[in-house]
């Protein structure tokens, strides 16, 4: 079957920076709904026309990946607002940010605590690879069509490589 939109792929990836460093390693095929909320557009758009046997290098640029650095989504908060056992690298919710955080910091975000200061932590509303130009190196495991409720959700379910609402203008993936 050759890949067209509303139909799921079974993908296994090598995720690299642009110096050849791993970011992230998928052994094992995992599904993704075409033409919904799973993949990045520029991926779907690779991977029409291909079937299962398939293998696509890509290189992403930010802007199809996860998007520029944006300074504006970083938020310098009181120290004492957090949790004693806070650590860097711990992730909040927007919605679920501590009363007195900076107002406008966008709660439909997903924040990284960045740095840890005695008096002040800093959040950091960008995705961990905003900014990075990206290679992925993708092959195609399996390819068939998508259920009704795969369509209606506008996922295969799996959320592992999802793009999900961020702040406005951006996506998340994760």
């Amino acid at each position: 079957m050759e890949i067209t939109q509303q139909c799921v792929v079974a993908l296994t990836w090598i995720l690299k920076d642009t110096l050849g460093e791993e970011l992230d390693v998928l052994d094992d095929p995992v599904e993704f709904l075409l033409g919904g909320d799973d993949l990045l557009q520029r991926i779907e758009e690779a991977l029409q026309g291909h079937s299962a046997g398939a293998t696509l290098a890509l290189h992403l640029e930010p802007e199809d990946a996860f998007g520029d650095f944006n300074d504006q989504l970083l938020f310098l908060e009181p120290r004492n607002l957090f949790p004693a056992e806070i650590e860097e690298g711990m992730t909040f919710d927007g919605s679920a940010l501590p009363e007195g955080c900076n107002p406008s910091a966008p709660r439909s975000g997903l924040y990284t605590v960045a740095q840890i200061y005695p008096e002040h932590v800093v959040l950091d509303g960008n995705h961990p690879l905003a900014g990075i130009a990206l290679r992925l190196q993708l092959k195609v495991h399996a390819v068939r069509e998508a259920t009704e409720e795969e369509i209606g959700k506008g996922t295969a379910g799996t959320g592992f490589f999802r793009v999900q609402p961020q702040a406005p203008g951006s996506s998340l993936l994760h």
